[in-house]
């Protein structure tokens, strides 16, 4: 070899990618991990970034007189991260939109210091009728904590690539 090569592995090259319309199937339910930990200052930096003043989850004092005692991490955090610890598993590089959410909801807090855990199910799925090249998957997302107490569900539309070459 000369200055400035490098031996190569021979063998085959694997890119993390999602799943591709094909390879959904209904009623798979699929566990996201590692988990994440939330911290303070996700959860204030978050709140800040987006402009949600809300006293329940910036003002200790403010908090720790409610029936909570404590702030609440912001559940637009929880939704975001619950789903975001699907994206390497499911769709990263295979989606191709968000189509919409829906049925969400936050059925306990989160608090600072607990970690969330995420799994999708996949409820549905079909072939696009306007896009031959791409299927539509609903998943349903539930966001659990150290307890497996349920903090967060939403129900998600996505575009999804088929595999590509695969006859339509």
């Amino acid at each position: 070899m000369s200055g400035g090569e490098h031996e190569t592995p021979t063998g085959e090259r694997i890119v993390q990618r999602g799943l591709w319309f094909e390879e959904f199937v209904v009623g798979t339910t699929y566990e996201h991990r590692p988990g994440r930990t939330i911290t303070e200052a996700d959860n204030v930096l978050f709140t800040t970034q987006t402009m949600n003043t809300q006293a329940l989850h910036l003002d200790a004092a403010y908090a720790a007189g409610t029936e909570f005692g404590e702030r609440l991490v912001n559940s637009m955090f929880t939704l975001s991260t619950v789903v975001g610890l699907s994206v390497a598993q499911l769709t990263q590089g295979t989606i191709v939109a968000n189509l919409g959410f829906s049925e969400i909801r936050f059925p306990k807090p989160l608090f600072h210091g607990d970690t969330l855990y995420a799994e999708t199910l996949v409820t549905e799925k079909r072939e696009s009728k306007s896009r031959p090249t791409e299927g539509i998957v609903t998943l349903e997302h539930t966001g659990r904590n150290q307890h497996g107490d349920v903090v967060a569900v939403a129900v998600r539309r996505t575009l999804v690539q088929k595999r590509p070459g695969e006859p339509s």
